[in-house]
C-alpha cells in the first residue's frame, strides 16, 4: 500500500475521478430550475421621439416608473442577473392620437443573456398606464425683483429683463397650468446699473411654483437689469427782466415748488445748476404778477416727485402806477421813397415809479417813437408799436405796454 500511496499515477488517477465527480455535481446544481422575483425593474418607453417629432405628442402621467417581474430559468442564468439588467419597455411610436393608454411591456435581458432558458411567470403590474397628451406652446412674461438696496442720492428705473418672454412647450394640460417665470436676484446694495445672468423658476397663476414635469423651455437662464440713475435736487430759477423803477431791491420773487428732484445721467445733472422755468418782464405789469408755467427739462432725464407745474409769483414794492397823455409822437427809420403820417395825436400810457419821481413827471417830457427801419409796411394805414421814453427821468417807466399806434405809409 506504500508503494500504492507514493506513486504518482495513483494520484493522478485519484484527480480525475475527483474533478469528474465535481464537475457532474456542479452541472447538476447549475442547471437546476429557479424561480426569482426582481423587484424595482425600470419602465423604459420607446418611440418618444417619434411620437413627438411626427406627431406632436408627449407622453404624461405615467402610472409606474419601475415594475416588478418573477422569472423562471437556470440557476446559472437567473443568478447572475439583477433588476438593473433588466427592462421592462413599451413602444409607444404606434400611437396616433391623444388618448388614456393602457399597455404591457416588454422584458428585456443584458446582451448575451440566454433567453430561449428563460421565462416570465409574474408581471406587477402587468400592464403600464398613461396618457397620450397633444404637444403645445406658448409664450409667458418674465416678472422678478431685485433683493437688494439702492444706495442714498440713486434711484432705480423698472427691472427689465432679457428675453422679456419665454416660449414653454410640453402637454397642453400641464401649460394651463404656467402663468409666468420669476426671478428673484440681487443682495448687494448698488449705486449704478446692475446686470446679472440668472435663472427663473415657473410659477401658476395662484403665484406657487408651478409643476414643471415634462415641460421645456425656450430658455435656461435671463438677464436681469436694474437701470441706476443718479438722483440731485435743483432749484428752480425765473430770469427777471428788470426796467421801469423796477429792481434786485424792490422786486419780491416766489417759486412753489422752489426746487425739482430729478433722476438721469451723472453728466447730465453735474452740469445743471438749476431749471429755468420762465422768463419775466417786470414792464409788463403794474405791481404784481401770477402765473403758472410748466417745469421743462432734459428729456432723458426723470422727473423723481412728478411735478410738472410751478406757481411764480412777483410783487414790485414801493412803487406806484400812474396814467399820463403822450402827445410827442414820432417815427424813426423810414424806409427811403416812403413817408409816414402819424395819425393818432395822442396815447394814454401807464408810468410806474416812486410818488416822488412820478411828480417830477411831465407829459412834455414823454415821447412815443415808432422805429419802422427794418419793417415792410404795406402803404397805406397800418397799425406799428412805439416806445415811449421819459426824458430826464432814468427810474420811471412804461409798463402794461404793447402800446401802438396807428400811421399812414405812402411813397413820397
Amino acid at each position: 500500500m506504500k508503494k500504492i500511496y507514493n506513486s504518482r499515477l495513483f494520484w493522478i488517477i485519484i484527480s480525475c475521478i475527483l474533478s469528474f465527480a465535481l464537475w457532474i455535481y456542479v452541472t447538476s446544481v447549475e442547471s437546476d430550475e429557479v424561480r426569482q422575483t426582481f423587484r424595482g425593474v425600470r419602465v423604459e418607453l420607446v418611440g418618444e421621439s417619434v411620437l413627438r417629432d411626427s406627431r406632436s405628442l408627449v407622453i404624461t402621467d405615467l402610472s409606474t416608473s419601475t415594475v416588478s417581474i418573477e422569472l423562471i430559468g437556470p440557476r446559472r442564468v437567473i443568478s447572475a442577473m439583477s433588476p438593473d439588467d433588466i427592462v421592462a419597455q413599451i413602444d409607444v411610436s404606434k400611437l396616433t392620437q391623444s388618448a388614456y393608454a393602457s399597455m404591457q411591456y416588454t422584458v428585456t435581458y443584458p446582451n448575451r443573456t440566454d433567453t430561449t432558458s428563460i421565462s416570465v411567470s409574474r408581471k406587477v403590474p402587468d400592464t403600464v398606464n398613461f396618457t397620450v397628451s397633444k404637444l403645445n406652446s406658448k409664450s409667458i412674461p418674465v416678472r422678478g425683483s431685485f433683493n437688494g438696496s439702492i444706495a442714498d442720492g440713486y434711484t432705480a428705473e423698472a427691472v427689465t429683463f432679457e428675453p422679456s418672454e419665454i416660449t414653454v412647450s410640453g402637454p397642453e394640460a400641464y401649460l394651463r397650468n404656467i402663468s409666468y417665470a420669476w426671478v428673484s436676484f440681487g443682495s448687494e446694495t448698488i449705486s449704478s446699473t446692475y446686470s446679472i445672468e440668472t435663472g427663473f423658476t415657473l410659477m401658476n397663476p395662484s403665484d406657487e411654483t408651478a409643476d414643471v414635469s415634462g415641460v421645456n423651455c425656450s430658455a435656461d437662464v435671463v438677464k436681469a437689469t436694474v437701470p441706476i440713475l443718479e438722483m440731485k435736487e435743483l432749484p428752480l430759477t425765473v430770469n427777471l427782466i428788470y426796467g421801469s423803477g423796477a429792481d434786485e431791491s424792490n422786486t419780491k420773487l416766489s417759486i412753489e415748488p422752489d426746487t425739482i428732484t430729478l433722476a438721469g445721467d451723472s453728466a447730465i445733472l453735474n452740469a445743471m445748476n438749476n431749471v429755468p422755468i420762465a422768463t419775466i418782464d417786470l414792464t409788463d405789469f403794474n405791481t404784481t404778477f401770477t402765473n403758472t408755467y410748466s417745469i421743462n427739462f432734459d428729456n432723458s432725464l426723470r422727473n423723481v416727485e412728478g411735478i410738472t407745474e410751478a406757481e411764480v409769483k412777483v410783487e414790485i414794492v414801493g412803487l406806484e402806477t400812474r396814467n399820463f397823455t403822450v402827445t410827442n409822437i414820432q417815427c424813426r427809420g423810414i424806409a427811403e421813397g416812403y413817408v409816414a403820417d402819424v395819425l393818432s395825436r395822442a396815447l394814454t400810457v401807464r408810468l410806474r415809479g416812486t410818488a416822488e419821481q412820478l411828480d417830477t413827471v411831465d407829459e412834455s417830457n414823454l415821447v412815443a417813437v415808432a422805429d419802422l427801419s427794418g419793417t415792410e409796411l404795406a402803404t397805406g394805414s397800418n397799425i406799428v408799436n412805439v416806445r415811449i421814453q421819459v426824458d430826464g427821468s432814468l427810474d420811471v417807466g412804461a409798463v402794461g405796454g404793447p402800446y401802438t399806434i396807428t400811421v399812414d405809409i405812402r411813397r413820397e
